[in-house]
């Protein structure tokens, strides 16, 4: 805390905040997905201690829904083995006597998922369970349509890197910027804040179509200096690492793995180490075990996508079948992706550090070698809401404050390039225009007089941030 920005943190006691509806709205519901989720496993358990166990967990998770609703008191967090628990606990005793409806949203939401991790790691049996496992796994099953254009697409642009036709330089500029942007909407399917996702909507969100179209609404858009730094450092090094702090799984772990393949083939990086979650974290997050079951889902797509799920049996459907050209697509990502991560290009390196309970102003102070061993990179990348909330330290900072300023120690001086991919889904905003902020709020739906910035909530703004280290 005392490393953070001297500014107040966004509340959940603020009614013009995101926060007010996520501490009333959006927890209930994610606990109360979890608590189904828990329940419909248990139920297939034989009699046993991992069923009672299993039945105390969804106790559990009842008696932290009910004190979510009911405004109770934050509560120590219990002791599960692991040293984070120590940071959270000793933040929590600093706060004093804070309750769901009226605490730094920040550090509340964090400990919410913290919380939840506990009751799944004080058990024998349901250690590594990942409550949100079956969501993730079902949004990635939605998103086939967008992930057959992309592997197509994926496809033809490495077998033309890969030629030994002349590279024309602006097109290899814009194909950068495209690459980025397939990217940074790819965070618009996040499980955290989409709590009623339909099929039809994430059709909507994802596709060629739609990037074109929300083009128009990236505010802060850094990318032509992010290229020339790349750029710059492939002519002067021969090893060159990026680094992404990752952000959700299924559809946007596809397109981050498809930004780190073509870093790879593009010569813009020939290292590239994903950071994951330690603990299922904010519904969607990436795990370890997301990856390997992303490769598993592209190693036989014709048993992913073609065997009906539950809702279809249900419903008496059956998944159109894959085209040859279709499954060969796919094959080629995951030979791809599995020759880069048996090569040591493409590296996963989780840390509990990302999920701790406060902003990234703390990192050089609080895990100085992890900031040491990201200072070896020429690029961090971070993915989504959170992690720019985190690297802005969700306050109220003027819309206007350039993002250098607003990340503090991870700015300008601080050997760290940073870049940060984010549609908007929280107040937080820096690096607007003079005059931008009021001009979004005019806007139907943004907000207006209320004293809210709506139009920061819903995903469909984005910011493309640039730091560079030096």
């Amino acid at each position: 805390m005392d490393l953070d920005p001297k500014l107040a943190p966004y509340s959940t006691a603020d009614q013009t905040s995101f926060a007010w509806q996520t501490a009333r709205q959006r927890w209930p519901i994610i606990i109360t997905q979890a608590i189904d989720d828990a329940y419909r496993t248990v139920g297939s358990c034989d009699a046993g201690d991992k069923l009672e166990e299993g039945k105390k967990i969804v106790a559990e998770l009842a008696e932290l829904k009910y004190e979510v609703q009911h405004d109770r008191a934050l509560t120590p967090i219990r002791d599960d083995g692991h040293p984070d628990v120590a940071g959270y606990n000793k933040e929590l005793e600093k706060l004093g006597k804070v309750t769901w409806h009226n605490a730094p949203w920040l550090f509340t939401e964090c400990y919410l998922f913290r919380r939840m991790s506990t009751s799944f790691r004080l058990s024998a049996h349901w250690k590594n369970y990942d409550v949100f496992a079956r969501q993730k796994i079902k949004t990635f099953r939605s998103s086939r349509p967008a992930v057959l254009e992309l592997a197509a697409r994926y496809k033809d642009l490495v077998t033309q890197l890969r030629s030994q036709a002349p590279h024309d330089p602006e097109a290899d500029a814009l194909l950068f910027t495209e690459m980025c942007e397939v990217c940074l909407w790819g965070n618009a399917t996040d499980l955290s804040l989409l709590t009623s996702l339909t099929y039809e909507d994430i059709q909507k969100l994802q596709g060629s179509e739609a990037r074109r179209a929300a083009e128009k609404n990236i505010l802060v858009n850094d990318l032509p200096h992010v290229y020339a730094h790349l750029r710059a450092t492939k002519e002067s090094k021969a090893d060159r690492r990026v680094d992404i702090v990752l952000d959700n799984a299924g559809f946007e772990l596809y397109v981050d793995l498809i930004l780190a393949g073509y870093l790879l083939s593009a010569g813009l990086a020939t290292t590239v180490v994903l950071h994951p979650k330690s603990i299922p974290w904010f519904v969607s997050d990436v795990l370890p075990t997301d990856f390997a079951s992303l490769l598993s889902a592209l190693a036989d797509p014709r048993a992913f996508y073609e065997t009906p799920s539950d809702e279809d049996t249900l419903q008496g459907v059956q998944p159109p079948r894959l085209s040859e050209a279709e499954v060969e697509e796919l094959a080629f990502l995951f030979a791809e992706w599995s020759r880069f991560h048996a090569e040591g290009q493409l590296v996963l390196r989780p840390n509990r550090v990302w999920t701790g309970p406060g902003s990234f102003w703390r990192l050089p102070g609080e895990a100085g070698p992890l900031v040491e061993d990201l200072r070896e990179g020429e690029l961090v990348v971070f993915k989504g809401d959170l992690n720019y909330r985190k690297l802005t330290g969700d306050v109220a900072w003027d819309p206007t404050t350039p993002f250098t300023e607003a990340i503090g120690p991870l700015g300008p001086g601080s050997g760290l390039n940073v870049l940060a991919l984010r549609t908007c889904k929280a107040d937080v905003v820096v690096g607007l225009q003079p005059g931008e902020d009021e001009k979004l709020r005019a806007m139907e739906g943004g907000g207006g007089d209320s004293g809210a910035r709506k139009w920061a909530w819903n995903g469909k703004w984005a910011v493309v941030s640039f730091s560079k280290g030096t």
